[in-house]
């Protein structure tokens, strides 16, 4: 039976191989499509992204340690069919050694130009599947009203005494994605 978690809720992952399964609906005749992108940042002990290859997302689709894929960008949120609009597959057998932490944020792609933020969009969530029994561990739904907000960290995993463990976070801001690489990367900012 999957664990329903709550905002701040921290739980010990006890496999390698998951599915971070994120998904939405969007409120409908907002004038434009609703582009919501998942995206992953492998942050190492300074919280910063170590290099290019480490920021996942619908342009870069794999980590290099081959830890994470993103299997791909949903652009208009229509393709779930009720199941997951993004999704992140995890296999933290093969990550990078200085990976300690693993933020998985959704942002409104041209958000201010659309006019959109995510008190338009509903039933949003983080959960977790094994993959090896293709059941879900746990998940997270976002209860919370964000009527301002244009991007959603939803969660995290995390490394802590050689455990990786997952919160829910569910933190919002009134922010692009530039704001994250600006945040957590040092380096020449992605195209």
């Amino acid at each position: 039976m999957a664990i329903n978690l709550q905002k701040g809720q921290k739980i010990t992952i006890g496999l390698n191989n998951m599915t971070i399964g994120l998904g939405w609906d969007p409120n409908e005749g907002t004038g434009y499509e609703f582009d919501l992108d998942a995206s992953a940042f492998m942050i190492n002990e300074e919280r910063l992204i170590p290099s290019d290859p480490f920021f996942i997302f619908y342009g870069n689709t794999e980590s290099p340690d081959g830890a994470l894929v993103h299997t791909g960008d949903d652009p208009d949120g229509k393709s779930s069919d009720g199941d997951d609009d993004e999704s992140i597959i995890v296999n933290l057998s093969k990550i990078d050694p200085r990976i300690t932490e693993i933020l998985f944020v959704v942002t409104i792609h041209e958000a201010d130009i659309r006019k959109q933020n995510y008190g338009q969009v509903r039933n949003s969530y983080i959960r977790i599947v094994d993959n090896s029994t293709g059941q879900e561990i746990a998940k997270y739904e976002l209860g919370e009203d964000f009527s301002i907000e244009t991007a959603i960290e939803f969660g995290r995993l995390y490394k802590k005494n050689e455990q990786w463990k997952f919160e829910a976070s569910g933190i919002g801001y009134r922010e692009d994605l530039a704001f994250f690489l600006s945040k957590y990367y040092k380096g020449n900012i992605i195209k």
